[in-house]
């Protein structure tokens, strides 16, 4: 599966909804629309209660929608990628809130300039963990 695409996501959506072990982050229930931002390429992935209910590929603009969105060049996701699926899961360089806290602008950020809803990322960060820790099961190739 080629990384990013619309495809890659919803493939990762199906491996997390279909492990009961990543639907017990931060309580359970998740509820966010969040973003992702690789490069020029922009997606919005669905959380409703346990599942990622889906993923789709948006313009830039599109982003208004989200709660929040992850920014990262294509370079640094791939690295946080590979490190997930060399480990079965993100070693303590790569988990979201590591990543966030090494970057001065952090990794969340917002359209709309809305805190509560950028701070969804903090609530719901170890179901999104989990999420993006499903990708080791995802043959993940990687492309523009």
């Amino acid at each position: 599966m080629r990384f990013p695409s619309e495809s890659w996501f919803n493939a990762v959506a199906e491996v997390f909804n279909g492990d009961e072990s990543f639907q017990g982050g931060g309580g359970g229930a998740c509820n966010t629309l969040m973003g992702a931002k690789v490069g020029d390429r922009n997606f919005l992935i669905t959380f409703e209660g346990v599942e990622c209910t889906g993923a789709r590929e948006v313009k830039a603009a599109e982003l208004e929608a989200a709660d929040f969105y992850l920014d990262m060049a294509p370079a640094d996701w791939r690295a946080m990628i590979q490190n997930i699926a060399s480990n079965g899961h993100a070693d303590l360089e790569y988990t979201l809130n590591t990543l966030d806290l090494d970057r001065e602008q952090g990794l969340a950020h917002s359209v709309h300039g809305d805190q509560y809803r950028e701070d969804l990322f903090f609530r719901y960060n170890q179901t999104l963990q989990y999420y993006f820790d499903a990708s080791a099961r995802v043959a993940t190739e990687f492309g523009q």
